[in-house]
């Protein structure tokens, strides 16, 4: 079955956020196959101290209001969006909860926004429309809008968002720290906490953006293994458990113990065969298979080589960085020489946002960007797009497309970016990357990376476990680019 690539929980101006909802479904096609804008709709046991948190009572309040008064002309904006085999959409809002942590709705079809003391109560409410409430940034401690794994029921939603703009929640120790106002991640409210409670739950990844920019790149993404691009399908296949969380490239990944792909139960009797392929969009730093949600088996760039002299190489065009805090505009193309273009993948950003701040500017179009492919051939592939500033040092702003080429070394690719013209061959770019500036000092750049030979892409492997086995005994992978992004798969289940 074809992967479908989701934001199932993302924000814009239609409650407390920016942008508006046009613009995020427009964002959101040029990436993604599924999108569901969420609106913020309630926090029934939000904190009353108007001393230190009058802000934060003040534009939660706001935001609710403004969703409920609008959202009959979201409903319908939603539905006029959604073309089956092009662009699913789902209905989508939010609960808050200090007390069980929050959660967002997923629903098929339009439904109301019926108040709740609880997910458990607003899932109950929410049976007529086959709606889904699914929990998300759940590694926050309990009390503090975490999860409640004691509470959790996985039937309400069969999957938990693990990674989104708040960073990764699957254990304390992975990558990705959450780092906003609400605190760190408490060990006792990770995924892997819940897993080994006996909960059983598939995973997700979405941005959690706040500016209308569902798909922002690096923020979280859902991949969607289903038969078919349309409610239905997409939603049997969630429910199916059917999924797995990348944090922005679009890493394909098989993962299975047996006959059981992820997010499947197995019974098998004897030794467990355990065996996955991945696909990336970088090299592989390394690969991690955990049991019991413990790594058990480690993978290295050096155990990880695929096949050999394919002739096939992966090309990251990187555009940012500079001091400009506005949007900086890109014109980009590609013409190769000797080569045969057989993929491109569009990395497009939008500004960082995840909840507003007092003193704010008017961020009404914030994410209103021109990123666009323009033409695409087996010859080359044009494109605009847009940049900001890094945000730190430590968090990119940058925009970027991945190349997948066919040729030998001396394939050259010919590059024309903005008024720059420059050349480079596989050859070269397989000794590293190249740098070209906007400016003579502190400016915008763009980055050639490095190419990456499909053996250090395309990679499998495969294991036997025959020791320690029990019924309930559940196993996961990680993989971890080169690059900093990951893919984690839905875990399967032995049931002997």
């Amino acid at each position: 079955m074809p992967i479908y690539w989701g934001d199932i929980h993302n924000h814009c101006g239609i409650s407390y956020g920016y942008g508006t909802l046009e613009n995020a479904l427009a964002n959101a096609q040029k990436q993604l196959d599924v999108c569901a804008v969420t609106g913020h709709a309630m926090w029934p046991d939000m904190p009353d101290d108007r001393e230190n948190f009058g802000f934060v009572i003040d534009f939660h309040k706001k935001g609710f209001a403004k969703l409920a008064a609008d959202w009959e002309n979201t409903q319908t904006e939603v539905e006029q969006a959604n073309r089956p085999g092009e662009f699913v959409t789902f209905h989508s809002y939010e609960i808050h909860s200090s007390a069980f942590g929050d959660h967002h709705v997923l629903s098929p079809k339009p439904c109301p926004i019926l108040p709740a003391d609880s997910p458990a109560d607003l899932h109950e409410k929410l049976t007529p429309y086959n709606a889904m409430v699914i929990p998300h940034h759940v590694a926050y401690r309990q009390g503090y809008r975490g999860i409640n794994w004691d509470a959790y029921d996985p039937a309400r939603g069969a999957v938990v968002e693990i990674y989104s703009k708040h960073g990764c929640g699957l254990t304390e120790r992975s990558p990705y720290n959450y780092l906003h106002t609400m605190g760190p991640r408490d060990s006792r409210s990770t995924v892997v906490w819940g897993l080994q409670q006996g909960k059983r739950f598939g995973f997700a990844g979405s941005t959690d953006h706040h500016a209308g920019f569902p798909g922002s790149y690096g923020d979280g993404r859902v991949a969607i293994v289903a038969d078919r691009l349309s409610r239905p399908a997409i939603m049997a296949a969630i429910r199916s458990r059917r999924t797995y969380c990348v944090t922005g490239d679009k890493i394909v990944l098989d993962f299975r113990v047996g006959k059981a792909m992820f997010g499947e139960e197995a019974s098998i009797e004897g030794p467990r065969p355990i065996r996955f392929t991945l696909r990336g969009s970088d090299a592989f730093e390394r690969v991690v298979l955990y049991k019991n949600g413990l790594p058990w088996r480690w993978y290295s760039p050096l155990d990880l080589k695929g096949p050999a002299g394919n002739g096939r190489f992966k090309v990251r065009v990187e555009l940012g960085w500079g001091r400009d805090a506005e949007p900086y505009a890109w014109k980009a193309s590609v013409a190769l020489k000797g080569g045969k273009l057989l993929g491109a993948e569009p990395c497009f950003r939008g500004r960082s946002i995840l909840a507003p701040r007092p003193g704010d500017p008017d961020y009404t179009e914030a994410n209103d960007l021109d990123n666009e492919i323009e033409g695409r051939s087996a010859d080359g592939i044009q494109w605009r797009c847009m940049s900001f500033a890094n945000i730190s040092t430590q968090h990119s702003a940058t925009s970027a497309m991945i190349l997948e080429i066919e040729g030998d070394e001396a394939t050259e690719l010919a590059c024309v970016v903005n008024a720059q013209r420059f050349a480079h061959s596989i050859g070269d770019l397989l000794r590293g990357g190249r740098v070209h500036y906007e400016m003579p000092f502190a400016s915008e750049a763009v980055v050639v990376h490095r190419a990456v030979p499909a053996a250090e892409y395309d990679v499998s492997g495969q294991v036997e476990d025959a020791a320690d086995l029990a019924p309930g005994d559940f196993y996961f992978l990680e993989a971890i680019q080169f690059n900093g992004q990951c893919a984690w798969s839905s875990p399967i289940w032995a049931l002997k």
